[in-house]
């Protein structure tokens, strides 16, 4: 469940937007949700609404489904690197799960998926359609 500290970050992927936190100090983006910046120790952070482009950076292919979870295996768990700098931990989707298919450095864009009551990012291929997102978040069919 979110908490203060996170509860903009949910609520920008429930409105569509991946936010993410900047230091207005040392002016460096992170990720994942925090009151001090990693970086500089500053308090002085905001939140933004980054791109949604990014990279993939590493990644692993899980064959077994998560308890909970209607993702149905093989799945890919990954780490991408955002184009404001910070990496985070996600899903991959709209690309088969194996190694042919999942090229390091690939360009990514931003999706939301439900998942029971939250909303969270997933990444697929940049350049597919955002209608797509767009209707799945919806529950209409493309």
């Amino acid at each position: 469940m979110p908490t203060p500290e996170t509860r903009p970050f949910f609520d920008g992927c429930a409105a569509g937007e991946l936010r993410i936190q900047r230091c207005a100090d040392c002016a460096r983006p992170y990720f994942y949700p925090r009151p001090v910046c990693p970086h500089c120790g500053s308090f002085n952070v905001a939140w933004f609404t980054a791109s949604g482009d990014a990279t993939l950076y590493s990644y692993v292919i899980n064959h077994r489904p998560a308890p909970g979870f209607e993702a149905e295996a093989p799945y890919a768990i990954a780490v991408v690197q955002l184009a404001e700098g910070p990496r985070m931990m996600t899903s991959i989707v709209g690309v088969p799960n194996t190694p042919e298919a999942l090229e390091l450095d690939m360009p990514l864009h931003v999706r939301f998926e439900r998942r029971g009551e939250l909303t969270l990012p997933v990444f697929g291929p940049a350049g597919a359609s955002r209608e797509t997102s767009a209707s799945r978040e919806s529950g209409a069919t493309a």
